[in-house]
């Protein structure tokens, strides 16, 4: 006799193995829980650091002179605080769309202020195109309209 028929055929091995799975069940749902509020937390934190560098961002401008003037350290700054938002959105609603997001930003951030190689840029353009392809061929539609729903 196998050992799929000696299950079937015995009516308490099978009521332990339901129990088992229940309870692996059960302990699977609290972990995620328990990982879902860290990743809350974590934006949190994320979210209220970068508060406070807008806000010291914001006093540079008005209080160091010729701040402006050195407009590359300003984009540097403000497009991490956004990559940083776009972050923290991720982690609050993370699905494939939010993460696509995320690698959009970093990666035109990265282009914008980087002007070191001819090719780099051009590798960064083609990420970009491949994400954009990947959101359009494989994220699910009714996930790109839930999406365009949150945002009106």
């Amino acid at each position: 006799m196998s050992s799929q028929n000696r299950t079937a055929a015995d009516p308490k091995l099978q009521e332990r193995i339901n129990k088992q799975q229940k309870r692996d069940h059960r302990v699977e749902h609290i972990y995620r829980r328990i990982l879902h509020v860290i990743e809350r937390i974590i934006a949190s934190v994320t979210i209220l650091v970068l508060i406070a560098a807008l806000l010291i961002e914001v006093y540079q401008m008005f209080t160091t002179e010729g701040y402006l003037a050195d407009m590359n350290q300003y984009l540097h700054n403000i497009l991490t605080i956004v990559v940083g938002l776009e972050f923290a959105r991720m982690l609050i609603d993370t699905t494939p769309a939010s993460i696509l997001e995320v690698l959009t930003v970093a990666i035109t951030r990265h282009v914008i202020l980087s002007h070191d190689n001819y090719w780099s840029n051009v590798a960064c353009v083609a990420c970009i195109a491949g994400l954009f392809a990947i959101r359009r061929f494989l994220v699910p539609r009714g996930e790109l309209k839930e999406e365009m729903v949150e945002m009106e």
